[in-house]
C-alpha cells in the first residue's frame, strides 16, 4: 500500500516494516492498548490495517509529551511523529506485521478522548466472556473497530470489486433500478410505503428487481449487472435479513449454460482472489428430484454422506404400523452414532418435531442385527436393511415414515444436525453444486392453489410448455422449469432461471396460479404490456453477497458480515428503528396510525 500523506498520517498502523527503520513518520489511530512501565510508556496504536507499537521515552520526546502519554487510555484517538527503530533483542512480535519494529515518538497529539467503553474491541465472537450480541448491536460502532469485523467488511469489499471488474470486462453495465415501486404481493410479503402526494396510495420496496432487469432485456441493454439492496418482510434468522444485498445479473439471447458458465468463472476469481482456493469447473449438476431424494434438501451439503435410503417397500412388509402405514419410509445411517446415550436419542424425537414429524425411530447396529429402539420391530429385516444401507456395527440408523415431504424435510435437516452435533470431519473445505430442473409450481395447503416455486416469471422447460394447458395436479406438478441454484457447503449462494419471454406463456402461467386477466393487467400490465413489443430470450441470476461473504469467512451468522444489521425482531437497537412518527407526519403522508389497545395493569400490579 502506497504512503498516505496527510497532515494526520504519513503511514498506516500496520504499514511499517524492518526496512523502514530510521524513518521518520506520523501516524494515526485508537489507543489499542497501554502500558505504563514508569520510564517509559507503551501504546499500541491501531487503525484498520493493523498495530504499531509507540514508545513514549522521556529523553526522546522529553518530560511534557511523556506526561501526556501517561494520561491516554483505550480507545482515545491521538497523532504521534516519531522515528522507525528496532525492537529489542528477544522482543520481536511475530503475531503482528509490524512486529519487528516500533516507533520512538518525540510529538503527541491527543485528536478526541473517550470515557471507559462498554467493551473493548479486541474480542472474538466465539470469546466465552464477549459481550452478547445485543450489546453488540448497540454499540456497533465500537463493534465495527474488531480486527474481525474489519477483516470481513475487506473481504466484502474485495467481492463487490471482483464482481464489478469481471463482469464489466464481460460487457455488462451496471444500472440502477427504482427502490419505490408497485407491490406486486406474489412471494415474500412487501414492505410499503406511504405516498404523500397521492393519499392512500402506496409503493412497496423491491423484494428484488425482478421485473425491472427484465424490462430492461426488453429495452435492448442486453447485459445488466447491479449490486443492489433488497427488502422482504419476513422473520430474519442466522442466514436471513429483512435488509440483504444481492449481485443482480440478467442478460438477452443466452441459454441456462451460458449464464452458469459465466457465473462459475466468476466465483473462480472470487475465491481465487480472496482465498487462494482453485474451484474446479464444471460445477456438477444435480436435478431437483436427486437432490431431495438423496440428501432430503434442495441445497444439499455435499461435504458429508449419510445420504438417505427409501426403504419404503420393505417397510410395508413388517407388522410395525408407523412403517406399515406410512406413504414414505427412508433413513440415514449416522457413523459411530451408537455411541450416542439413550437421552440424546430420544432428544432427537423430541426435535423432530420442529419440523412437522410425529416423531423419529433410531436402533444401533450391533453384528449383523440391531440393538435398542424400534429393533425388536424391524430385526426380520435387519439384514436386508443393513445390505441396502452399507451400515456398520456402531452405527446409528435414524428413520422417518410419513409423506414425501415431511419425510425429506426432517432427514435432510438430520443429517445436518449430526454433521455438526458429532463434528464430522468434511471431506472438502468447500463443496459446489448446480440444483437445476425444479418443478414450476407447487400447491399451497393455506392458499388452496398452486405457487411458483421460484417466481411466476420462469419459463417452464420447452418439453412441458404444453403441460400448460393441463388442469390436474398430477400433469402441473409435473412440469419442470429452467431454474438453477448454486449451492455450496449446503447454503444457496445465489439462484436464477430462463424467464418468459413470450406474452401467451406468460398468461398461461398467471392463469395456471390463479391470477385472472383483470389481476394480471392491474398487477403485471406493464410486463405484459412489454412483452408483446418484441422481447428477446433472456434469464439471469442473483446471488447473496451476505451469504457469501459469510462462507469466504467461516461466519455462522448473517449480521457479523453486515455493518449495520438488523436484530432477530428485525430491530435497529442502535439508532432505535423502527420507531413511532408523529402527528405531523403522519398527516403529511395521508395515513393514520392505530395502535393496539394496551389493557391498564390491575392494582395489585
Amino acid at each position: 500500500m502506497p504512503a498516505i500523506v496527510s497532515r494526520y498520517r504519513s503511514h498506516t498502523c500496520g504499514q511499517l516494516r524492518s526496512s523502514d527503520q530510521g524513518q521518520r513518520v506520523r501516524l494515526s489511530g485508537w489507543v489499542h492498548s497501554y502500558r505504563d512501565h514508569g520510564g517509559l510508556v507503551f501504546i499500541d496504536l491501531r487503525d484498520r490495517e493493523g498495530l504499531t507499537q509507540i514508545v513514549f521515552d522521556p529523553d526522546t520526546c522529553g518530560q511534557a509529551v511523556h506526561d501526556e502519554a501517561r494520561k491516554l487510555r483505550s480507545e482515545w484517538v491521538i497523532s504521534i511523529e516519531g522515528a522507525v527503530g528496532p525492537r529489542g533483542q528477544g522482543l520481536v512480535n511475530p503475531r503482528l506485521a509490524t512486529g519487528e519494529i516500533e516507533v520512538h515518538a518525540s510529538q503527541l497529539e491527543i485528536l478526541s478522548q473517550s470515557p471507559t467503553p462498554p467493551f473493548l474491541p479486541d474480542f472474538e465472537v466465539a470469546d466465552a466472556d464477549a459481550p452478547k450480541e445485543e450489546r453488540r448491536l448497540q454499540y456497533r460502532f465500537l463493534d465495527l473497530r474488531r480486527a474481525e469485523m474489519q477483516q470481513t467488511l475487506r473481504v466484502r469489499h474485495q467481492v463487490t470489486r471482483i464482481m464489478r471488474e469481471y463482469l464489466g470486462a464481460l460487457g455488462f453495465w451496471e444500472i440502477e433500478t427504482p427502490f419505490l415501486t408497485k407491490s406486486t404481493p406474489e412471494g415474500a410479503r412487501d414492505f410499503i410505503v406511504p405516498s404523500r402526494l397521492q393519499a392512500g396510495s402506496f409503493y412497496a420496496l423491491p423484494q428484488s428487481p425482478q421485473l425491472f432487469k427484465q424490462l430492461l432485456m426488453v429495452g435492448g441493454c442486453d447485459k445488466y449487472m447491479q449490486i443492489v439492496r433488497c427488502f422482504r418482510d419476513e422473520d430474519p434468522r442466522a442466514d436471513r435479513q429483512a435488509e440483504f444485498t444481492q449481485l443482480d445479473v440478467e442478460m438477452s439471447f443466452i441459454d441456462r449454460q451460458d449464464i452458469i458458465g459465466h457465473m462459475e468463472g466468476l466465483l473462480v476469481q472470487i475465491w481465487k482472489e480472496v482465498l487462494g482456493i482453485e474451484i474446479s469447473t464444471p460445477i456438477p449438476h444435480m436435478d431437483y428430484d436427486q437432490a431431495m431424494n438423496l440428501y432430503g434438501s434442495d441445497r444439499p451439503d455435499l461435504r458429508f454422506g449419510m445420504q438417505l435410503h427409501d426403504i419404503t417397500e420393505l417397510a410395508h412388509t413388517t407388522d410395525f404400523g408407523v412403517f406399515k402405514n406410512a406413504p414414505m419410509v427412508k433413513c440415514i445411517v449416522v457413523p459411530d452414532g451408537a455411541k450416542m446415550t439413550r437421552a440424546q436419542t430420544d432428544a432427537l424425537a423430541l426435535w423432530s418435531k420442529e419440523y412437522g414429524a410425529k416423531g423419529l425411530a433410531v436402533t444401533k447396529v450391533s453384528g449383523e442385527g440391531f440393538d435398542t429402539g424400534i429393533a425388536k420391530f424391524i430385526n426380520p429385516i435387519a439384514g436386508q436393511i443393513i445390505e441396502m444401507t452399507g451400515a456398520k456395527n456402531g452405527d446409528l440408523l435414524c428413520f422417518a415414515a410419513d409423506k414425501p415431504k415431511i419425510v425429506h424435510r426432517v432427514l435432510g435437516e438430520l443429517r445436518l444436525k449430526m454433521a455438526r452435533d458429532l463434528q464430522l470431519k468434511p471431506s472438502s473445505q468447500f463443496a459446489f453444486v448446480w440444483v437445476v430442473n425444479f418443478p414450476a409450481f407447487e400447491y399451497d395447503e393455506q392458499e388452496k392453489r398452486y405457487s411458483s416455486t421460484h417466481h411466476p416469471f420462469t419459463a417452464p422447460l420447452d418439453e412441458d410448455l404444453k403441460k400448460l394447458d393441463g388442469r390436474d395436479q398430477e400433469t402441473i406438478e409435473s412440469i419442470r422449469s429452467k431454474a438453477y441454484d448454486i449451492v455450496c457447503n449446503g447454503s444457496e449462494i445465489g439462484g436464477g432461471s430462463i424467464r418468459i419471454h413470450r406474452m401467451d406463456t406468460q398468461q398461461k402461467v398467471f392463469s395456471l396460479l390463479g391470477i385472472d386477466d383483470a389481476a394480471q393487467k392491474l398487477k403485471f400490465g406493464f410486463l405484459l404490456d412489454a412483452l408483446q413489443f418484441g422481447a428477446p430470450p433472456h434469464g439471469g441470476i442473483a446471488f447473496g453477497l451476505d451469504r457469501m461473504v459469510m462462507i469466504l469467512r467461516n461466519i455462522g451468522n448473517i449480521r457479523d458480515v453486515i455493518a449495520f444489521p438488523k436484530t432477530q425482531s428485525g430491530a435497529d437497537i442502535m439508532c432505535g428503528a423502527p420507531s413511532p412518527i408523529d402527528d405531523r407526519q403522519l398527516k403529511e403522508a395521508n395515513i393514520r396510525s392505530i395502535m393496539p389497545v394496551i389493557k391498564p395493569p390491575a392494582a395489585s400490579e
